[in-house]
């Protein structure tokens, strides 16, 4: 019986196998069958030869058609299989032990004798593992391809896929010869998903070098996306100047940067490109223009601006979503993709603020476009060519059309040449900037809507005077911006400026008269007419003493006594009326004094006498108990009251003198008070001479009288 259950049956001419249906296959054996039994899928088979009268024990593997071992033997009487092995035992009581060798022992005859398919079909009968199949079938390819069948070899290293390394294969079928193998053999490769990228470099070089297109198609347009590696089929047909095969898979996998950089670097066609980012959500469309706005802006301006207004603002769809100012991308992002074009990027800077009032960068935006309209050599392509072309390309002929623009006519028939062209551009930066300036510093706010710092380094760095001028006066650096005027020599504007910022009525800053002065009186030059246009307004705000603006201007020697003969005229006379006003306020304070000091010794030494006959409060008949006090006033005891120390008529008169006084003491003592009335008075010695003349600084305590202590023989006060 076989393993399957059949019933086998050996007849001379042949061995049956019957099944329970009825007969199976039967087997041409000659010779008569002595013993028949089944081991291990074996078919075991003892033939008696008549012709010669020996046996041979013939061992069959019948499911590849040979016979696995053959040997001849004497007589059996019994064969047996138990143990793993074949018992055959003698007529002669010997046995004889035959055991099964190892799959390795086999598959080593096998080979040895170029029995390959019958090597793979023992060790798939085997159930052997899947690597010990594909080292049989290796070696079969091998054996093959050493045959020089690289068909069929080719098959069976495409049966050794999962289990054999590819570059084993590929490096056999480099060979130009062989590219057909190789192409079928990375196809199978790819389908089975364990490509890599250089195996998907090598499937598309092989279809490039056979200039098959169709199965490019197929492979670059096939519906599983995870066949190959997208960069490297991107990077493979583009090498190859198969650049629609290229876009295609960059569209498809959503690889937007490879498919612009075709469109831009490769095809030059940038109206497709720009459709394409205008196809894309925001977000990648931002990053993309980020990328290859350099190229785009150099040959599409006006459109990329178009692009980056759209993304900026909330133009398009984002304004239906309702995209907060905040949530979009900043104009400042962008920047850097117009690096050799400021042109176009103050173009674009001006379109977003007038659009966008309250954006986040405003600060950034403004100092870019001040830097913009204030530099001196700004590239205008509009110089180098004779104009746009109609796509709105600007600066791609620079070079090859400067020679040919040499000069302009205006609408008024008026030729400018190119200087005068780019003179005329640079005032009318200059006029934006000086609107941006004042603009963005709006009267309400302490700080600017810009970088203060860098726009006075700019002003500086191009010599805008205007534009520093009115920073420095917004910031109320009023001697900077009279030093401006200095440096310029410009003496009207000079003394204009004083006129505006010198008034401390308005706020200003009367010391500028004075640096004025010492200006003209250290110019070297002759200038009458503006010192005495200076010394007017000097003299009317007395913001000099005559003596230091004589000082000031001798300084000067082109300049002559009759310069300031009037003025030192009109304050000589000033300065008489004021003296005598003071001679007689003094006598006047004199009289009074001695008038003073004659009565307090008059009350000393002599007796008064009290005619007074009627009440001062109450004015009726003075009697008896009266009161008199020492300013000849009398009242009633009772009119009086409970206050007969002072006199109710001089009291009120008395107290205000002493409250006078005692403010007087207090406001000696706040040292803040007194130094901020000598800053802001016009004559600071005459607060000082006040408060000595008061009596408020003169006083010192007995303290810091005791403490200076006489150091040389003038402390006697003789001299």
């Amino acid at each position: 019986m076989s393993d399957r259950l059949e019933l086998i049956i050996g007849r001379p001419e042949a061995v049956y196998f019957y099944e329970v249906d009825g007969r199976g296959p039967c087997w041409a054996f000659e010779g008569e069958k002595k013993f028949l039994g089944w081991f291990r899928g074996y078919l075991l088979c003892v033939i008696a030869d008549q012709r010669t009268g020996k046996n041979t024990f013939n061992i069959y593997d019948l499911k590849n058609r040979l016979i696995a071992h053959s040997i001849a033997v004497q007589e059996v009487s019994h064969m047996l299989c138990e143990w793993g092995t074949i018992v055959l035992i003698m007529a002669d009581k010997s046995a004889l032990f035959i055991v099964e060798k190892d799959m390795e022992s086999k598959l080593d005859l096998l080979f040895k004798k170029n029995l390959y398919t019958v090597a793979i079909n023992l060790v798939q009968s085997q159930q052997a593992d899947a690597v010990a199949t594909a080292e049989v079938l290796r070696k079969y390819g091998d054996h093959l391809y050493s045959k020089q069948d690289y068909d069929e070899a080719m098959a069976q290293y495409i049966l050794t896929i999962g289990h054999l390394e590819p570059s084993y294969v590929i490096q056999k079928f480099l060979d130009a010869q062989r590219i057909y193998n190789l192409t079928n053999y990375l196809e199978k490769l790819h389908e089975k998903g364990l490509a890599s990228k250089d195996h998907t470099t090598l499937l598309l070089n092989c279809y490039t070098k056979l200039k098959d297109v169709d199965k490019l198609d197929l492979f670059i347009k096939s519906e599983d996306e995870h066949k190959f590696d997208v960069e490297t089929a991107i990077r493979v047909c583009r090498a190859a100047n198969y650049h629609e095969h290229a876009m295609y898979v960059a569209k498809k996998s959503g690889k937007h940067e490879w498919y612009l950089k075709i469109l831009l670097e490769d095809l030059d066609r940038y109206d497709e490109a720009l459709q394409y980012i205008n196809s894309l959500d925001p977000s990648q469309a931002g990053l993309t223009v980020e990328e290859y706005g350099k190229i785009l802006v150099e040959h599409k301006p006006k459109e990329t601006i178009q692009i980056l207004m759209r993304l900026c603002t909330e133009e398009g769809e984002s304004a239906k979503g309702g995209t907060f100012i905040t949530m979009l991308p900043s104009p400042v992002d962008f920047l850097n993709i117009f690096v050799h074009h400021p042109q176009s990027l103050m173009e674009f800077l001006e379109k977003y603020t007038n659009k966008v009032k309250d954006s986040p960068a405003q600060v950034e935006i403004h100092n870019t476009l001040m830097e913009l309209y204030l530099s001196h050599d700004l590239d205008f392509p509009s110089l180098s060519q004779t104009g746009s072309n109609e796509n709105g390309d600007l600066g791609t002929n620079r070079g090859s059309n400067a020679a040919a623009t040499t000069s302009r006519t205006e609408s008024n028939g008026n030729v400018l040449s190119d200087d005068a062209i780019e003179e005329k551009y640079r005032k009318e930066r200059r006029r934006k900037g000086l609107i941006l300036l004042k603009n963005a510093w709006p009267a309400e706010q302490e700080q600017p809507l810009y970088d203060v710092d860098l726009a006075i380094i700019l002003c500086e760095m191009n010599s805008f005077k205007e534009g520093l001028l009115y920073l420095y006066e917004k910031m109320k650096l009023y001697k900077e911006v009279i030093a401006c005027y200095m440096q310029a020599h410009d003496h009207e504007g000079l003394i204009a400026c004083c006129k505006r910022l010198g008034d401390s009525g308005k706020g200003g800053d009367p010391s500028l008269w004075a640096d004025l002065l010492k200006y003209f009186g250290e110019l070297g030059e002759d200038c009458s007419k503006e010192v005495k246009e200076v010394l007017t307004y000097i003299e009317r705000d007395d913001m000099l003493p005559p003596i230091i603006v004589l000082q000031t201007l001798s300084r000067n020697p082109c300049l002559t006594l009759s310069v300031i003969k009037d003025y030192i005229a009109r304050k000589l006379e000033k300065e008489s009326k004021l003296i005598d006003e003071d001679r007689i306020a003094i006598e006047k304070y004199q009289e009074e004094t001695s008038a003073m000091r004659k009565e307090i010794q008059d009350l000393r030494t002599n007796a008064r006498i009290f005619q007074l006959s009627k009440c001062t409060a109450c004015t009726f008949t003075l009697d008896l108990p009266a009161v008199h006090f020492m300013c000849m006033h009398s009242f009633h005891q009772r009119c009086l009251g409970d206050n007969e120390k002072e006199c109710p008529e001089c009291a009120p008169e008395y107290r205000s003198v002493l409250e006078t006084k005692r403010n007087l003491e207090q406001n000696s003592k706040n040292q803040d008070y007194f130094f901020q009335q000598v800053r802001s008075s016009k004559n600071g010695f005459s607060v000082i001479a006040e408060y000595f003349g008061k009596g408020i600084i003169s006083k010192t305590n007995k303290g810091s009288s005791e403490a200076i202590k006489p150091t040389n023989d003038y402390s006697n006060g003789s001299f």
